[in-house]
């Protein structure tokens, strides 16, 4: 692997790791543009790390390691954002995109190109259309259940 695959890897992972920020800040999300970022371009960088740690002992589980030691340290991550929300399940989507983000990022890492791009605009789409779904349904929910004051 050459330098400049690896920064094409790693522009890449900014890139959809952005497009996936963006969505999150514009719903005015916890971890937005920044998190979802850095959360992306650094298991993309990890996995780029297993790719050369492998090159240079012939280990091929090296990345598998690697992905498994990122993949439950995003977890920590993830817990920390549903524990901030005071014990409520409030966050459990932000919990989610940090988990897919990251699995993205090793994706990417690994020079998955196509599919991390499919990847991105799946995860785009289900936070906008399941969104307005859900919107949707509260209002209707709402109409048929007024609060009782």
């Amino acid at each position: 692997m050459n330098i400049g695959s690896m920064t094409l890897r790693l522009l890449l992972a900014v890139v959809l790791g952005g497009i996936i920020g963006i969505e999150r800040e514009t719903s005015h999300k916890p971890a937005g543009l920044r998190t979802n970022i850095l959360i992306c371009v650094s298991s993309a960088m990890m996995m780029i790390l297993a790719e050369l740690f492998s090159g240079k002992d012939g280990g091929g589980q090296e990345a598998m390691r690697v992905a498994a030691g990122v993949i439950t340290g995003v977890g920590f991550l993830g817990a920390g954002a549903i524990i901030q929300a005071r014990g409520t399940v409030h966050g459990l989507t932000t919990a989610s995109v940090i988990w897919a983000v990251a699995g993205l990022g090793l994706a990417v890492g690994a020079g998955y190109y196509l599919i991390s791009i499919v990847f991105t605009v799946m995860v785009v789409l289900i936070l906008v259309l399941l969104r307005k779904i859900d919107q949707i349904l509260l209002k209707r929910f709402e109409k048929n259940h007024p609060s009782v004051h």
